[in-house]
């Protein structure tokens, strides 16, 4: 589970906060969305649940089946229990896909040992016809894949992803998103996006992120009936509405 309580971030004491009062709960067996316009904070929370900064004020916590972590005190015990794809990942070139995966499994779980969870996240990931060969040769829908991959790799059981499909073609999404509803079946996966198609077709549960604090939590139906909109993306824009006017200015 992922957990913020009452989460505030500014980056200097005379800032405003960038986001403010933040309470969010992503549990395992679903995936849990966090949308935003950009610059709402989305990648703020994100950054604080991956141990990369603090909370100016309130709690992140991460809990794994039998403890639970307070990053604000200690990021790095938790850490083992979180796995990371980036929206944007720099994957070496020059190794394979296989090379690759066996290299982060080391760096996130030294002592853990092989146990065969290398070919276990090659499996998962639909990588098996590419696992001999160089990522530099690799089509961009493989390379999204190697990039869950390497958050899959040391077994965790909180997956965070940054608008994990950008850039896809529509049959590499499709794919993408079964892997992910797999992954969720026994995980927590908390999903950073702007794109309503795939909170249509992935997610249990949103957050709106609006004006540095939560617009909006609860199902899609429940959006839907909040903001007597018949469709996600009218709902998602009629509870962002002045955001959106000040940015096209």
């Amino acid at each position: 589970m992922i957990e913020l309580v009452d989460f505030s971030k500014k980056y200097r004491k005379s800032d405003s906060p960038v986001v403010q009062n933040i309470n969010l709960k992503a549990e395992s067996g679903m995936v849990t969305a966090l949308l935003g316009l950009n610059g709402q904070g989305k990648t703020t929370i994100i950054k604080a649940v991956c141990g990369i900064h603090y909370a100016s004020s309130g709690k992140v916590y991460v809990s794994s089946a039998n403890e639970k972590f307070d990053l604000s005190e200690n990021p790095d015990p938790a850490k083992k229990h979180l796995g990371y794809m980036p929206e944007t990942a720099t994957l070496p070139e020059n190794l394979t896909v296989k090379e690759f995966l066996h290299f982060a499994r080391k760096i996130y779980a030294p002592d853990s040992g092989e146990s065969g969870a290398v070919q276990s996240v090659i499996k998962a990931c639909e990588l098996e016809d590419v696992q001999d060969k160089k990522i530099k040769a690799l089509s961009k829908g493989f390379r999204q894949r190697v990039n869950l991959a390497q958050a899959l790799v040391h077994s965790p059981e909180n997956i965070i992803l940054d608008e994990p499909v950008n850039g896809l073609d529509p049959a590499q999404i499709i794919q993408f998103r079964k892997i992910i509803k797999k992954i969720a079946e026994d995980k927590t996966v908390l999903l950073s996006t702007h794109l309503m198609q795939e909170v249509s077709a992935l997610c249990d549960r949103l957050y709106i992120l609006n004006g540095s604090t939560i617009a909006f939590s609860g199902t899609k139906s429940e959006l839907l009936e909040k903001t007597h909109r018949n469709t996600l993306e009218e709902a998602f824009l009629a509870l962002t509405e002045k955001q959106t006017e000040e940015a096209s200015l």
